[in-house]
């Protein structure tokens, strides 16, 4: 990749981080503080960055959508659960970045926050509090907003409104590079598994971003490796997040 596409790029992720100014973390004691490491980390929730993941999984969601555009996996790229629409923005930036125009960017999300449990469905998210925290409810339109402040709203870019359980099984993709799940709960990981992994070509990449640190995440995607026989190896991205490659 041209120079001037890798300093967009890291340029990309320090802004989408908000490093560059120092935002501050919410739940920090007053006044509200900013930490580097928590930061780049993706373990403190900022007050104005656009996304939390940290650096370490914007790196990874890099590598994985430069392999299966150097590799010529086909299919677009998706993000189930965008919050304020920092990673799907940089999924763009990406596309952009690499003169990517055969591929879209699908931006999956309820934006009215998480689904209540439904612990006869899913007894493993009857304790889930996700979807009391309003801080986690980001609109359709704010996030469109945030596309725009970096240019990068245009036709690649589909939004995908409603709970996962009603659009997951009817969108509008035949062919899928590389998912980003971050969904939370065992309902919303299972609901993006069982309706996308399907899509997911030979060679593409499923990033999990909760998986180390909410257990009916977890649970959901054990539960859905071993009923498919799934063995392709995880791999560790941080304290949160992993991924794997599909091979079969």
């Amino acid at each position: 990749m041209h120079a001037t596409a890798t300093l967009y790029l890291d340029l990309m992720k320090k802004i989408l981080t908000n490093s560059i100014y120092e935002d501050p973390n919410i739940n920090a004691q007053h006044p509200p503080a900013y930490v580097r490491q928590l930061r780049e980390n993706g373990q403190d929730w900022p007050c104005m960055a656009h996304t939390m993941i940290g650096m370490k999984r914007l790196d990874n969601l890099q590598y994985c959508i430069e392999k299966v555009i150097t590799e010529g996996i086909p299919g677009d790229l998706i993000e189930t659960g965008v919050w304020r629409g920092g990673a799907a923005i940089f999924m763009r930036a990406i596309l952009k970045a690499y003169g990517v125009t055969d591929r879209r960017v699908l931006a999956a999300d309820s934006f009215d926050g998480l689904p209540a449990p439904d612990p006869l469905q899913f007894p493993q998210d009857t304790d889930d509090t996700h979807h009391k925290n309003t801080y986690l409810a980001v609109s359709l339109e704010e996030v469109k907003a945030n596309f725009e402040r970096y240019g990068l709203l245009d036709e690649q870019v589909v939004f995908i409104k409603g709970w996962f359980r009603d659009t997951l099984p009817n969108i509008p993709a035949d062919a899928l590079a590389v998912l980003r799940l971050d969904g939370d709960m065992y309902e919303s990981t299972w609901d993006a598994l069982t309706n996308l992994f399907p899509k997911l070509s030979v060679g593409g990449y499923i990033i999990i971003d909760d998986y180390q640190v909410v257990p009916g995440c977890r649970a959901a995607v054990d539960d859905f490796r071993q009923k498919h026989g799934i063995a392709d190896q995880v791999h560790e991205i941080d304290w949160a997040g992993v991924y794997w490659r599909r091979t079969l």
